[in-house]
């Protein structure tokens, strides 16, 4: 209709898809709502990501094209929140928990199993994409950021899951290194060198904060922070998470790594309760959405019915996913915690912003990628939900900041 055409194009006009203004940062904000409202049926167990990934193409390239997603300014802030998200799915690697460490060795040998799984499937459902190697690590991957808080929702604890913990944890961290490698391999050698760089660092950084937390020196910077209302630790930790994106971009890496990088940091060194709430705060207040729905405009659903061999890819990855995972139950997983240990978000979205910000995926590809994640989702979800009849019932849905923090 002639009417609706001209409202859509002054809705368009308002947002004014070339640039970023409060409009269209109103806009975002608005459809990113999404996600808590998808999310507030607990039964459902839905991500939050997954409605702001909804709302993303409500108004980007497969819906109402109001926003422009390969504006400058608007990937730059997508950027941040993609750094931002990652911290967050850093810090929920529990590599402080004795019990997880204790599991490691059982937990390295389930990767490793799944690992070897996922490599022949990868070349089995590679569909002549030439891309064997990426489906291989996405079909590896596990989410921390998504199963752990999933199960913590339950009632299951990291003693009474160590071996699952300790193999999602190895999972995220080798795929998530190996991921900017395999979607450009041409540049491996300078992407490698860039991440050695960054985790020699954060090595360093580790280093000297749990030094000084011997010294009662942190502790104090701590509560002269908290008395001044300076927010120092939150202005270190943006600083150390844009050094490290500096050092990514030089390498040509992601900001992926950095982000992951500072949050391992925190993991490792102990993340102060106030600092935990700060970065909680900008992340899931306003970046983290913001990057989702900047994730959701960028992908084109037309595409992928383009191209129906891309929609049998992804019910291929979420499928295999499932079954490569399921091999952990030779290291003596049991079967519910192997199929929830499947669901993955992280590393497919990762794999999805690389590739758009590269253009090494095929027409397609992009939404096939989330299609296999999503089908992740919800079988890791009805696991839980069997998980959650033995152990008792609890909430889901919110992306949380890590447990175990300092105080």
């Amino acid at each position: 209709m002639p009417e609706a055409d001209t409202a859509l194009l002054r809705l368009r006009a308002l947002c004014n898809v070339s640039r970023v203004g409060f409009s269209l940062l109103a806009l975002v904000v608005l459809v990113g709502l999404l996600g808590p409202l998808l999310a507030a049926r607990t039964s459902w167990r839905i991500p939050v990501a997954v409605g702001e990934l909804a709302g993303g193409l409500l108004i980007g390239t497969s819906g109402l094209q109001l926003v422009d997603p390969t504006a400058g300014d608007f990937r730059l802030l997508a950027n941040i929140g993609f750094g931002l998200t990652m911290v967050v799915v850093g810090s929920q690697i529990p590599v402080r928990d004795a019990a997880v460490r204790a599991a490691l060795p059982r937990g390295i040998l389930g990767a490793i199993l799944v690992g070897l799984v996922s490599a022949v499937l990868g070349v089995a459902v590679a569909f002549g994409t030439g891309h064997a190697a990426l489906y291989g690590v996405l079909l590896a991957s596990s989410s921390a950021a998504l199963v752990l808080p999933m199960l913590h929702s339950v009632g299951l604890k990291h003693s009474s899951a160590a071996q699952l913990v300790a193999q999602i944890a190895i999972a995220d961290i080798v795929c998530i290194v190996a991921l900017p490698l395999v979607l450009a391999p041409e540049r491996a050698l300078e992407a490698a060198l860039g991440a050695l760089v960054i985790a020699l660092a954060a090595g360093i950084l580790v280093a000297v904060l749990t030094r000084l937390s011997r010294t009662d020196a942190r502790r104090t910077l701590h509560e002269y922070s908290e008395r001044r209302q300076f927010a120092l630790e939150l202005r270190f930790s943006l600083l150390v998470l844009f050094a490290f994106g500096a050092i990514s971009q030089f390498a040509n890496l992601s900001i992926m790594i950095a982000g992951f990088a500072l949050g391992l940091v925190l993991s490792a060194a102990g993340e102060p309760h106030r600092l935990a709430r700060q970065l909680f705060g900008i992340t899931e207040g306003f970046f983290g959405p913001l990057f989702f729905v900047w994730l959701g405009a960028s992908l084109d659903l037309g595409t992928l019915a383009g191209h129906p061999a891309m929609a049998l890819l992804g019910v291929a990855l979420g499928l295999g996913a499932v079954v490569a995972h399921l091999s952990a139950r030779l290291v003596g997983l049991p079967w519910m915690q192997a199929i929830a240990s499947a669901g993955q978000l992280g590393v497919p979205v990762a794999a999805v912003t690389l590739g758009i910000q590269t253009r090494t995926l095929l027409p397609g590809e992009d939404a096939a990628l989330l299609l296999g994640a999503l089908i992740t989702v919800a079988v890791s979800a009805v696991a839980t939900g069997v998980i959650a009849r033995r152990f008792g019932s609890g909430t889901f849905g919110t992306r949380k900041a890590r447990p175990g923090v300092m105080d």
